[in-house]
Formats: structure tokens, sequence, C-alpha cells
């Protein structure tokens, strides 16, 4: 265990400071944060089919102040005609070209050998998944029921602010690498293209808009053996403070250190369980700069210290889950020519059938059923696939397949492959929406290890929190959270 040091004391006396001056929209004493209890109560993690989102303790219009929820919802027409600018197209104009005898409606596994177009629709990973719940893996389903494809959007400010900047952001005509001097706000690429086309699309990542600029959330993930035994339980509570490219209040940078530091993201997260986890709590401080390493603590309740995470240790896996801290949302590994580098490259343009949980109705039968997702709407979606091949021979993985969503920009899968270049762990993100305030927000999610025989899925929520400061992803947290 590495002691902590003079610097970490004094990176907690400016963490203080930062606290203290943080700017604000609205006053905390407005806010009431959804509980882990209240988060529970309105759901139940294994056969509950209420949806989760509409209930009176989660739906937004019900929990937000009045004044909070009419300035962070838009005109839904205004919201769809700016986006589509920026993409240059709107997704239910562009499918229905691969297998058009597949239409909406509800389909069963027994139907795969009379529909061979659903296999032409479908990854591998989700085809061999559509049949009844059983061992090795959780989150198999039996059957499907295909909706009318969406249009999806982003919020005014974003869609906005991408429209403003757009054509601004450089990339270095060597490397590929972002010239991060000249990005603002908003999305990157919207209409990526060019010889570093998988590039574009994979800072369209990086750059993401998942939520709000200031965010609190829930997660419960729950993790079975090969045998389909639940094997652990975790629960989690944080917040995310994007600190460049706001399109909210605070504009820009979110203060002056960030702007000082060039600083992208600050994160903690806290974990409730399992038992021995009890008290520990993440902090992150992002940097968009390829070269320049990502601050990483871990405070450890039970020792009642921290611990300044190294390189190496971002490899680690995380505790009850079949991920990496580098796998964070899928994939959160940056681009660089020394911090484990790798090289991008474009594989297809596809149409899908992708999952969505909007309402929160999707859910999971217990174990003794064979853990199947149920409720889950499917829809047909144009997707990019890149390939990230890595260069750094001690890194985990020998290369990542992402799939994103060309509409949302979003990463929906990643395959990930280990040095003998075999399937080693995948993760999925299930879109959920919320159509008022063009905003993509925490649903479920799966993660499987292809070697181990493990899979792990959460369910997740989000709130905006634009009175939120430093206090909440700093060192003064970490202790004040721990203790």
């Amino acid at each position: 265990m590495k002691k902590v040091t003079v610097f970490v004391i004094c990176i907690w006396a400016v963490t203080l400071a930062w606290a203290i001056t943080a700017p604000t929209l609205w006053a905390a004493e407005e806010f009431s944060l959804v509980t882990v209890k209240a988060f529970q109560k309105n759901k139940a993690f294994y056969d509950d089919p209420r949806p989760l989102y509409l209930s009176d303790a989660i739906n937004y219009k019900k929990i937000l102040p009045p004044e909070v929820y009419a300035e962070l919802t838009y005109d839904v027409e205004a919201m769809k005609k700016v986006w589509a600018e920026n993409t240059g197209f709107r997704a239910p104009d562009v499918v229905g070209k691969i297998a058009p005898e597949i239409k909406p409606g509800t389909y069963s596994y027994k139907d795969k050998d009379k529909y061979p177009g659903l296999k032409a629709l479908m990854s591998e990973y989700h085809y061999n998944r559509f049949i009844p719940g059983g061992p090795p893996f959780a989150g198999n389903f039996p059957e499907i029921k295909i909706v009318p494809t969406k249009q999806y959007y982003y919020a005014l400010p974003i869609a906005q602010s991408t429209k403003k900047h757009m054509g601004q952001t450089q990339l270095d005509d060597k490397t590929g690498l972002i010239k991060e001097e000249t990005y603002s706000a908003g999305y990157p690429f919207p209409k990526p293209e060019g010889r570093f086309k998988a590039n574009q699309i994979y800072y369209n990542w990086l750059k993401r808009y998942c939520g709000w600029d200031s965010r609190y959330f829930i997660a419960e993930t729950h993790g079975w053996t090969g045998s389909l035994r639940e094997d652990s339980i975790s629960i989690n509570t944080g917040w995310i403070l994007r600190l460049k490219g706001r399109v909210m209040k605070p504009y820009g940078f979110f203060d002056d250190r960030a702007k000082a530091e060039v600083e992208d993201r600050g994160i903690s997260v806290s974990y409730i369980s399992p038992r021995d986890m009890y008290g520990n709590v993440i902090s992150q401080i992002l940097y968009p700069e390829p070269d320049k390493w990502d601050q990483m603590m871990l405070y450890i309740g039970n020792l009642r210290r921290v611990r300044i995470m190294s390189s190496t240790d971002v490899q680690d896996s995380v505790g009850g889950a079949d991920l990496i801290y580098l796998d964070n949302d899928g994939c959160s590994q940056k681009l660089s020519d020394t911090i484990f580098p790798s090289k991008m490259e474009m594989v297809a343009e596809l149409e899908m059938l992708l999952p969505t949980n909007h309402t929160g109705s999707a859910y999971l039968t217990s174990p003794s059923k064979g853990v199947e997702f149920h409720n889950l709407e499917w829809e047909r979606r144009p997707v990019y696939v890149i390939k990230m091949i890595q260069l750094d021979k001690n890194f985990v993985y020998s290369y990542r397949n992402l799939y994103l969503d060309k509409e949302t920009l979003l990463l929906v899968f990643a395959e990930n492959y280990d040095k003998r270049n075999r399937l080693y762990r995948t993760y999925e993100s299930i879109l959920t929406f919320d159509f008022d305030m063009g905003m993509p927000v925490m649903g479920c999610t799966l993660a499987m290890d292809h070697i181990d025989l493990h899979s792990v899925s959460g369910k997740g929520f989000t709130m905006p929190t634009p009175w939120v400061g430093r206090e909440k992803v700093g060192l003064e947290y970490l202790f004040k959270k721990g203790k």
C-alpha cells in the first residue's frame, strides 16, 4: 500500500479552497437527491417490469424544482431540427435497407430459422444471446420486440454548441491526435470523414454528453458465475462534473483551475456495497491532453488511507465487475502516442438491431429463471464500427472493436480481445433516453468475461445537479465521504 505523501496533503488543501469558491447555478438546498432506498423501492433488481423512470420518486418532472425542470427541457422539434442539421441525417430515413422483411413486431428465438434476416441485422454477440436464459452468461433474451426507429437528438445547448463550433476542432496531420486547444464545446466531429475518420468518431465519444454537465448517479450491479450463481452485489453513488466544454452554466471551463490545468472531467464514486468495499471512494480528474496522465485516487475506508493509483493500476479489474478502469462506460482509454498508444481503423458502417429501455421497464429474471432480459425494445440503428489496435505490448488487450451509434455518437457495444486474439471481455450499454430534455441517461449495462465465464449487469439512474461544485469530486470529498 502506498503512503500518502505531503504532495497529496497539499492537493487536499487546494481542493478545499476550490470547494469554497466553486461557482454554482442553483442553491443546493433546492434539491433533494434520489436515495438508494427510493431507487431500489421503485424497481427490484429481479422480476420487476415496473417502468422505473416513470415512477414518482424517479421521474425528473416530479423530483426537480419546477424552475429547474423548465430550464432543462426544450422544444422537441427544435432539438430534432438542429441535431439533424449537425449530423446530416435522421436515423429513420437511413435504415430499413437491410432485411426489409423484418418489420416491427415481436419475434421469438424459435423464429430465427423462419426469419434469417434477424441474423443479418444482429451482431454475432446479440444473435448468440437470442435464446432462453441459462449458463454460462446472464442476459439472454428469448424474445425481442422490434419498434420503429426513432430520431434521437441532443438538448439545444449541446446541439447549438456543436453547430457553432463545427469545423473548428483539428487533428494532427501525422498522428491523428487532437489539438486540444482547437476544441471548445459540443461534439467536435458530427460528420466524421477523411483519413482520420475513425479517430474523429472516437473523439466524439471521448467528448460525449451523457446526461448533464453536472450530475449525480446511482448504480446497482449484480454478478454471476458461469453457473449463474450470484456472487456479487455492488451499489454505488457518485458525481460527474464536466470541467471543459460546458454548455450549461458556468459555460466553457468550469473555473480558473480547469482552464489553467486543462481538465476535462471530475468523477467520484462511493461504494455502499459489497461490505468489504463499504466506505471506499474513487476520485478521478481526467485530462483531455493526449500525453497527460489522468489523476486517479482511491480512499480505502478500512485503512483510512488514500492510494494514488499508478499507470499500471488503471488496467486492474474493477471490484465486482468484468471490467478494467479503462473500460469505464465501455471504453475510456485516451488516444495517445505515449500513454497506452493505439491505432484507430474504420471497420464498417452497419445497420443493426439494438436494444433500448427508455421507460425503465426492462428487467432481468432471477437466477432460478435463467437471468433473462425482458421488456427491451429493439430498433434498427445506423452504426459505426471502429477498431482500436493496442501498440503497447504490456496492455491487457490486443485490440478493441467499438460499435457507436451514428446519430447519438455514443458507444453502444465494445468487444475486447486478449493477447492471443481471443474474445476476452464485452460491454453493452442499453440506450435510455429522456426525450423532453434531449439527453441519453444512465440505464442498463451488461459486461461479460468470455474466458472466465462471468457476467455483470447493472441498472442506473442519473439526475442533473447544476448546483454541484468541486467539493463533490475532490480530495475533501474523498476523506469526508469515506469516513
